[in-house]
């Protein structure tokens, strides 16, 4: 057997790639846990913008012109790829990206000077993580067989999202609660909090070598990155001037454009909503950080199984009614009490509509186009994702309330819902 082959023909039941598949969400979850949801968004609206409000306002801001660059770059660099068939160096360039631009959040000094440098690096980073992700998400339907897709991507997620509660964990007792933080760090420059950048850099880079080392790839096509890049522009065009023959994948992209902006709304500013509306300190944020992380990641490995057994559209449906709800009584309440009664629950479906959501697209993606389609996935996460942090940012400053600004993410979860009863059920 060649080479090719034996590489191609077990994906299926390589166990040990999708084991090191899952393990770079463990490694990657760390980005959005400690710096664009908890520690250091909060850090950029308590400690370097003028005050909370305006610096909600530029976060959202920052966040939508990062948002829209995925949007663009996606599909586009999806199609290219899977005209170069391989799959991992672009995950390897994004992965990188991402590191070293975390790291330079180093550099960011609690000042209204740094407001500039730490919006620019932290947009950077975040375009480089969900670009990654991309072709990250494509590689699943390659290794894992189509009965087991929702579980492996279910395990992935849950894994993740330990990996996020474990990095915070580590972040609470090495740097923020210690009296002398690690590496002798001082407390008065925020540095406990500025470490997060490098920190969350060299964790990503470790626990994603696994995959590099042991998950097979697609063999490469052979093409030229300039026949690669025409080839692909070409079928990109034609995917979207042929949509009507992908309705399925149609409605459930609208769909999932509509409450994935929910979602990232309410990934970006939960942790500035927590401080700023509830008064937690930077050590009770983290601690309900990590507490969340589990609830998601149980409720991730759990509905894992329902995804294979009843399929990936009842799941959503199920987590975005249960986020609203949820979400709702989050915007009502007044004590820090119930603000950990509603908000913990809310993570066990958190998880699981993001994981239904790529089993559905691994489902229903052609064969030859999953990283195009997967581009397409990254779009529709991504082309109105200004949006939510748009309108966010809108509410809180005419009504100068984060509790307005905040009510603006059940909307989305509501239409989302009212969209994706249009999807077909997979079938299996």
């Amino acid at each position: 057997m060649t080479d090719t082959g034996r590489w191609f023909l077990p994906m299926a039941e390589n166990d040990r790639g999708l084991a090191a598949w899952c393990l770079y969400d463990w490694a990657n979850s760390a980005f959005p846990t400690v710096l664009t949801t908890f520690v250091f968004a909060a850090y950029f609206t308590k400690n370097v913008a003028a005050d909370e409000v305006s610096g909600t306002s530029q976060w959202g801001v920052a966040m939508t012109l990062s948002a829209l660059a995925v949007a663009v770059m996606g599909p586009i660099l999806g199609a290219v790829a899977d005209n170069t068939g391989r799959r991992k160096p672009w995950l390897a360039l994004f992965t990188l990206i991402a590191a070293l631009s975390a790291i330079m959040l180093w550099t960011v000094k609690p000042d209204p000077a740094f407001i500039f440098h730490a919006l620019f690096w932290i947009a950077l980073a975040n375009f480089a993580f969900e670009m990654s992700m991309v072709f990250y998400n494509a590689m699943l339907p390659d290794l894992a067989p189509a009965e087991k897709l929702g579980r492996w991507s279910g395990w992935g997620w849950g894994l993740g999202y330990i990996g996020g509660l474990v990095c915070l964990g580590v972040i609470l007792i090495a740097f923020v609660q210690a009296d002398i933080p690690l590496f002798g760090l001082n407390k008065s420059a925020a540095e406990e909090l500025r470490i997060t950048g490098p920190f969350v850099a060299v964790w990503m880079v470790t626990f994603a070598l696994p995959l590099f080392l042991l998950t097979p790839d697609k063999t490469a096509t052979g093409k030229t990155i300039s026949e690669a890049i025409r080839d692909g522009l070409s079928a990109l065009s034609q995917t979207f001037q042929q949509l009507n023959n992908y309705k399925e994948a149609g409605w459930f992209l609208l769909a999932r454009m509509i409450y994935t902006d929910g979602l990232n709304t309410l990934f970006a500013f939960g942790g500035i909503y927590a401080v700023g509306t509830f008064n937690l300190t930077f050590e009770e944020l983290i601690i309900f950080g990590i507490a969340m992380n589990l609830t998601a990641g149980l409720g991730a490995v759990a509905f894992a199984w329902l995804d294979d057994w009843i399929g990936p559209k009842v799941v959503i449906l199920i987590s975005l009614a249960s986020l609203s709800v949820l979400g709702g009584a989050l915007l009502v309440v007044q004590s820090q009490s119930l603000f950990w009664a509603f908000g913990l629950p809310l993570g066990l479906f958190v998880g699981p509509a993001q994981s239904a959501s790529r089993s559905m697209m691994a489902h229903i993606a052609p064969k030859s186009m999953r990283t195009e389609f997967f581009g397409l996935y990254a779009l529709s996460g991504k082309a109105t994702a200004f949006l939510g942090p748009a309108f966010l940012a809108w509410a809180t400053s005419t009504f100068e309330s984060q509790r307005a600004g905040m009510t603006t993410i059940i909307v989305f979860f509501l239409v989302g819902m009212v969209l994706i009863m249009r999807v077909p059920a997979v079938n299996r």
